[in-house]
């Protein structure tokens, strides 16, 4: 549909400025990990703005999920790319980040001169309980829109208990999936004839900005996005040779880039597949910091806005901060924080620009759709092991090792239940399903109830 078939549903194409005031918000709100930054970014991009619809924003989230790096990110990214081309893209990836990385450099300066501070954990404590709220939101939300055939159901409980139980890894899930939508498709299944119908149909699509002005969305054009691509590639490698060359392979900067950009290649299904790799390297092969350390970082990560990936950040603070050479230590950390940044999110801009393009000329290819439809089931289910890892983590303070299948795993320990935490996630489960407060509010509420807890005990 477009506008001359309906004069109703005019609605003004968001300028570029409009967008950015958007992409802050998302930016700033962007708490609970990858499963909380997709289920905002569908609240605010789909329901609330309409930009996108549930087709088009679940064929950029199942392009997203395949690639290396924070996966919200770069959903982000992509969706900006579509609405205002590569300046788009840039700004929404950006803003998605920017918070976090001024959050992680903050608390790691209070970290690097005081030391924890309970107040700051309490404030924390309390924003866990509203992202688990907010995460059930979306995996109600998201789940109802998109499990409605018995044959995605399937998939999207296959899939949890194959990553959740038995361990197995991300790319592979999504290669079953897609092999499966495939498949399903071929036999003439309902779920997956046409693309995925039963997913998101393209009714939902119709009334969307993107729907509405198609002339004013990116194109797809290989030839410039090869350009962009080489331009964040040299952004990306120029400056780590650039250290390897003027410092030495045994510099802790030239350690730091050479190992998070690495790690950017090959952080497949988001940061939870990769957290015990980077704490055990940075832990034990370079000593960048200690164990009690390492969890300090990543709560920081987990309460913070932004991706949880975003705890690499605090790692290369501390491994600058302890050695530091002739610079003064503070500020070879920040230094060291932000070359972590660098290295880490600059591909992801290059896997969208060189990617996103090719993407959109498949849309339409009813094969292609199919796998996605199987896909973005699976999908579901990897979202629920993030936000069941997530709320396990919140509830109890202890874990007894488990051995299944022959499968090494954990347990929590029932004994060690945080009581006051299952109150306050109590609370915002009330206030997000009862009251029906927004996220912000949701937010703001559940970190006055953690500190006024803190104040009480």
């Amino acid at each position: 549909m477009t506008r001359a078939d309906d004069p109703a549903l005019v609605r003004p194409y968001p300028t570029l400025a409009e967008a950015a005031r958007v992409w802050a918000r998302i930016g700033l709100l962007s708490f609970g990990g990858p499963a909380g930054q997709i289920a905002l970014m569908h609240r605010i991009l789909v329901d609330e703005n309409r930009w996108l619809g549930e087709r088009r924003f679940l064929h950029a989230l199942n392009y997203c999920m395949v690639l290396p790096g924070p996966e919200a990110m770069q959903l982000a990214v992509y969706v900006g790319w579509l609405m205002h081309r590569t300046l788009g893209g840039i700004i929404a990836g950006l803003f998605f980040v920017l918070p976090g990385v001024v959050a992680i450099m903050a608390l790691s300066w209070i970290y690097a001169l005081y030391g924890a501070l309970d107040w700051v954990e309490a404030v924390f404590f309390g924003l866990k309980a509203a992202v688990l709220a907010i995460v059930l939101q979306a995996l109600l939300r998201m789940g109802g829109k998109i499990l409605t055939h018995r044959s995605l159901l399937a998939i999207a409980g296959l899939s949890f208990l194959a990553i959740f139980m038995l361990g197995v890894p991300f790319p592979l899930i999504i290669l079953g999936a897609g092999l499966t939508g495939l498949l399903g498709a071929r036999l003439g299944s309902g779920a997956f004839r046409g693309g995925g119908q039963g997913v998101a149909r393209e009714a939902d699509d119709a009334d969307t900005i993107l729907a509405l002005y198609p002339e004013r969305q990116a194109v797809a054009r290989p030839g410039y996005a090869m350009r962009i691509a080489a331009l964040f590639l040299a952004l990306w490698l120029i400056p780590v040779a650039a250290l390897f060359m003027l410092l030495g392979p045994a510099n802790v900067f030239a350690q730091i880039a050479g190992f998070f950009s690495v790690l950017a290649v090959v952080t497949f299904g988001g940061a939870y597949a990769v957290l015990a790799y980077v704490a055990q390297e940075a832990v034990q092969n370079f000593g960048w910091l200690a164990a009690g350390e390492m969890l300090d970082g990543l709560a920081m990560a987990e309460t913070t806005p932004g991706p949880l990936i975003m705890v690499t950040q605090f790692v290369g603070f501390m491994g600058a901060l302890r050695d530091s050479g002739a610079l003064p230590p503070l500020l070879a950390a920040t230094l060291g924080g932000l070359l972590t940044t660098w290295v880490t999110f600059t591909p992801c801009f290059l896997w969208i620009f060189l990617g996103a393009p090719y993407v959109e000329r498949l849309r339409g290819n009813q094969h292609l759709a199919a796998a996605l439809s199987a896909i973005t089931a699976a999908v579901v289910g990897v979202i629920l092991n993030l936000a069941l890892w997530f709320a396990l983590h919140v509830l109890f303070a202890e874990f007894r090792p488990l051995r299944l299948f022959g499968i090494e795993g954990e347990v929590p320990a029932v004994a060690s239940v945080d009581w006051m935490a299952l109150a306050l996630v109590l609370l915002a489960l009330l206030l997000a399903f009862g009251a029906k407060v927004g996220p912000v509010t949701l937010l703001a509420l559940s970190a006055a109830a953690g500190l006024g807890v803190h104040l009480l005990t």
